[in-house]
Formats: structure tokens, C-alpha cells, sequence
């Protein structure tokens, strides 16, 4: 990221800071940190942390990290000094409050360990700075994108596109689902990627059944469904996908419950725009499944924004009372489950624009008319 999308961005965080009366806001989500300062280190798990970032309401934030990582701090960060933390992040953060002569000092309450809260509250008696759990802070910033940042989404999406139709070329009767994924997976990162932006999921048969299936070493039978969900990172952003088809020659049930899918898709589609709240557009793509018989076998949400994220806000969820906004970047993900025979999930990426909706997948009439069955 350039120094002046940087520094917008913490501008509009600091006046955040300033108007909850926030001397401080302890950093810790990762993708909230590359957000506001560039740097793409990644964590460990919630346990293992590559740096912290603390963001003051006014003067220039600090990015603290240890010596497995300040040689890429130093080259990646932007509108924010460096400090190597030597003693730990509670001396270092201690130094920096006291620099500030901060009163206050927010955190990340979705994203911080119970016993690093602890340590924290330790510290902040000792230096009488109230401790402010804080949510959605710097999330709210990333709920819209910039055309830049959409440019980074659509080019992740259409490299996602490219490495599923170079893979599904391969797909042959006697694979395993392991075996797809991790073909997947290889020609992401040869193809370029960063990485996958979660664990590619490859279904057979009834196992396409279960939404979040975790692929095994199920072998492929000629006619059976394969259910492909799959995402990559590129410069930072995600995409996220679903595909269906079938080896062989689909029988008429599938044709029939693809055909109320894709209606299902594309009802949904046609919702979005500005002002529309989420669970609208969720109801949309619902009420199509439920007229077709199917409405008991739908059932997580619509969809979720992606970004630095893979699962962000707004989430396209039924109990979501948000509206669309401009530059918001969802999921639209119908689907029809049915233990006893398998699944159907068609994703595509879509952007709220101001008179209507962009969807980002080049590839779709081809996947949507002609791509259901594998020779």
C-alpha cells in the first residue's frame, strides 16, 4: 500500500479514537494490522503473535515486533515506526502509554487471549490507564471498499478462476478428494498466490452434503457430484468460489436441482444494490430454494463479505439487519444439501455498486450453462 492510502485510512481511525475519547487502540487482529500499516506478516494462531500495532488518537503509531520479523517490518510498513520489543510487548507497551501520556487504552476484545487481557489489566492499574474493550472498530473501516482494493479483489478472483479450470481438467474417476485439494492447492502457489484463503474443500458424491466438508480419501466414481470451494490470496485479498458438477453424464434430478440453485443465485443477485438490507438479499435466494421443496436443506446464510479476510462483514445472513453500501464485497452462495444424495453450491463474488451489483467471476455463463459435466 502506498504512504497516502496508509495515512487516509489512519486519519479515519484516529478521528474514531478521538471521538470515543481513546488515547490509544491496541492492535492485534492481523488483518486490521496490514490494513493500517502494509505490514503482511502472518500470526501463528491467536497464540503466537508476529507484532502488535498501537494506534494513538493523534501523533504516529508504532508496529512492535520481535527479531523473527523486523527485518520485513522494517521494508513493509508504512505511516508507522518500528520498534523491536527486547523486554516483551507489556514493558514496550507500558513505554509507549507513558511516551503518550495516555489516560486510556482500547483493544481488539474479539481478537486478544483472556490471559494477555489479564496481563494488560495488570499493567494498566499500575499506570492508572483505563482498559477499553473495543469491537469492530477498524472492521468498520474495511466494510467498504476502494476501487484499488477491488481492482486486488477481482484480479485474486479471476487467478482463483484460472487455477479451478486448469484443475478441473484433471479430474478423472479413481482421484480422491485429497488429491484434488492438493492439486489445487500446488497450482495456487505456482499460479502466484500467497496462499489458499482457507482449506479447499473437494466433495464427493454424499459427502457434498455437508457444507464445510473436509476432503478425504474418498475415491471419485464415474457420475458422481463434485463440490469444489476454493480461495486464494493475492497481494492481501481473498476470493472465495463454489462450483458443482458432475463426471460424467448428470442425471435429471441434478439438472433440476442446479437449475433451482442457479435461479437461486441469481434472484439474489438481482437484490443487491444500495440500501437493501443483508437479510433481504438472503430472503431472496431462500425463497426460491423453499418454493422448489428445498427450503430445510438451506441452511447457513446467503453469503459474507470478504477482503483482507475470507469471512468479514456484512454477512448476507437472516438475521442481519445491515444495508448495503457501496463498494461492500459479498459472497452470494446458495445451496441445497440432502444427507442421502449429496449437495449443490454455486458461489460467485459480487460488489454493491451505486445503481445495482458487479459480479466479479468472468467465468460464470461458462461454469452457470455449459461446465456441469466432466468427461
Amino acid at each position: 500500500m502506498t504512504d497516502p492510502v496508509i495515512r487516509h485510512r489512519l486519519e479515519r481511525l484516529q478521528a474514531k479514537l478521538r471521538r470515543r475519547k481513546l488515547s490509544v487502540l491496541l492492535v492485534t487482529n492481523p488483518a486490521n494490522r496490514r490494513y493500517l500499516s502494509g505490514y503482511s506478516a502472518a500470526d501463528h494462531g491467536i497464540r503466537e503473535s508476529s507484532g502488535v500495532l498501537l494506534v494513538p488518537g493523534r501523533g504516529r503509531p508504532r508496529l512492535l515486533t520481535d527479531s523473527r520479523y523486523i527485518l520485513q517490518a522494517e521494508e513493509e510498513v508504512v505511516g508507522s515506526e518500528v520498534m523491536l520489543y527486547g523486554k516483551g510487548l507489556t514493558a514496550s507497551l507500558r513505554g509507549f502509554l507513558r511516551e503518550r501520556k495516555a489516560g486510556s487504552l482500547g483493544f481488539e476484545s474479539d481478537y486478544l487471549l483472556h490471559a494477555t487481557y489479564a496481563r494488560l489489566k495488570s499493567m494498566a492499574e499500575k499506570e492508572s490507564v483505563d482498559l477499553v474493550p473495543v469491537s469492530g472498530l477498524v472492521e468498520g473501516l474495511r466494510l467498504t471498499k476502494s476501487e484499488p482494493e477491488i481492482g486486488m479483489i477481482r484480479a485474486s478472483v479471476a487467478l482463483n478462476e484460472q487455477v479451478f479450470q486448469k484443475v478441473r481438467k484433471t479430474i478423472r474417476p479413481g482421484m480422491t478428494e485429497k488429491g484434488i485439494a492438493l492439486a489445487i492447492e500446488a497450482a495456487m502457489r505456482e499460479a502466484g498466490a500467497e496462499a489458499p484463503s482457507f482449506e479447499t474443500i473437494v466433495a464427493f458424491g454424499t459427502n457434498a452434503a455437508r457444507p464445510h466438508a473436509v476432503p478425504t480419501d474418498r475415491v471419485l466414481a464415474p457420475g458422481e457430484i463434485v463440490l469444489v470451494d476454493m480461495g486464494l490470496v493475492l497481494d492481501g485479498y481473498c476470493s472465495d468460489m463454489t462450483r458443482t458438477f458432475v463426471v460424467g453424464e448428470p442425471d435429471q434430478v441434478f439438472r433440476e436441482r442446479l437449475a433451482v440453485v442457479r435461479r437461486a443465485h441469481q434472484a439474489a443477485v438481482q437484490a443487491i444494490r444500495p440500501g437493501v438490507a443483508c437479510r433481504e438479499v438472503d430472503q431472496a435466494a431462500r425463497g426460491v430454494i423453499r418454493e422448489a421443496g428445498y427450503g430445510k436443506f438451506f441452511g447457513h446464510a446467503l453469503g459474507h463479505g470478504v477482503g483482507l479476510e475470507v469471512h468479514e462483514e456484512p454477512r448476507l445472513s437472516p438475521a442481519s439487519r445491515r444495508k448495503l453500501r457501496p463498494g461492500m464485497v459479498v459472497t452470494v452462495e446458495p445451496g441445497i444439501y440432502l444427507p442421502d444424495w449429496g449437495g449443490i453450491r454455486l458461489e460467485n463474488m459480487v460488489v454493491v455498486r451505486e445503481n445495482g451489483s458487479e459480479v466479479l467471476n468472468r467465468t460464470q455463463d461458462d461454469d452457470l450453462n455449459n461446465a456441469e459435466v466432466a468427461r
